[in-house]
Parts: structure tokens; sequence; C-alpha cells
């Protein structure tokens, strides 16, 4: 299973305002910029995460996108189902003909157990510990010299 562009988009930008560190809003060419993201693209999924609840909007010059919430108490997994819907690598329910007995079905068990492993480790996981671990990165990388 691969995450869409959509995840993997929002959940960049999603970081980006954990990491911002101000109550100011964000632009969204500014959120675009910090990630090499595409602009038009990017004010699509915005719109997405606002109807989710997840961010807030404010019009005007000084407008932009805000965290609705605090970083702390937004999962990986209420991110990703905003933008995606339910976290299932395989849903028999979707597929006609799946199989003639449903209840039967041992490929049934292990996409459920599968699905579940991978909600967890989403759910588990806040924007504010991503923002954290992309900072300890960053820190990682970057030289420091002495003189």
């Amino acid at each position: 299973m691969k995450l869409s562009t959509r995840s993997r988009y929002g959940l960049r930008a999603m970081m980006v305002l954990a990491m911002s560190h101000v109550d100011e809003p964000m632009m969204t060419k500014e959120i675009a910029d910090r990630q090499n993201l595409p602009a038009t693209y990017l004010e699509q999924l915005m719109l997405t995460l606002r109807k989710s609840g997840l961010v807030i909007a404010t019009r005007g010059a000084k407008g932009g996108y805000v965290l609705a919430r605090d970083a702390g108490s937004i999962t990986l997994a209420q991110i990703v189902e905003a933008l995606e819907g339910p976290l299932d690598i395989a849903d028999c329910a979707d597929v006609p003909n799946c199989c003639l007995t449903p209840n039967a079905c041992a490929l049934k068990e292990i996409f459920n157990s599968a699905n579940t492993a991978l909600f967890d480790i989403f759910n588990s996981i806040t924007l504010a510990e991503l923002a954290e671990r992309q900072s300890a990165k960053e820190l990682q990388g970057s030289a420091m010299y002495f003189i």
C-alpha cells in the first residue's frame, strides 16, 4: 500500500504549521515553498483539512491557515483519514464477488489485522511528535563549524 500524494502533501503541510510555532496564519504559498509542493494542489488539500476541522482559514492580506487545535491533539491518522477516508489496505466489501463466504475468509482476517496495525501506528503519532522528529532530523543534517 502506498499513501497518495494527497496524504503525503497534507501531512507535510500540517507539519509546517506545527513547526511554525506562531499563531499567525500562514499562506498556502509559504507552506508550499517550504516543502516544495504545488501551491494550487495544496490549496485544495487545505480546504479539505479545513472542512475536517483540522485547520482554520483566515481571509485577507494577513490571512492563511493555522492549526484548529494543539498539534499534540491531532494524530497522523486524523490527517490521513480527512484526506483519504478510512485507513484500509483492503476492504473486501468494495470488491464484487470477492469470495463466496466472507465469514470464512482467511484473507479478510489478515486484511483486518493489517488495517488495525496501520491505524494504530498512525493514531499513536501526534502532529507535535512529527514536528519534533522533523526538527531533530534537520538539526542532525546541519553541520556545525567552530573556530
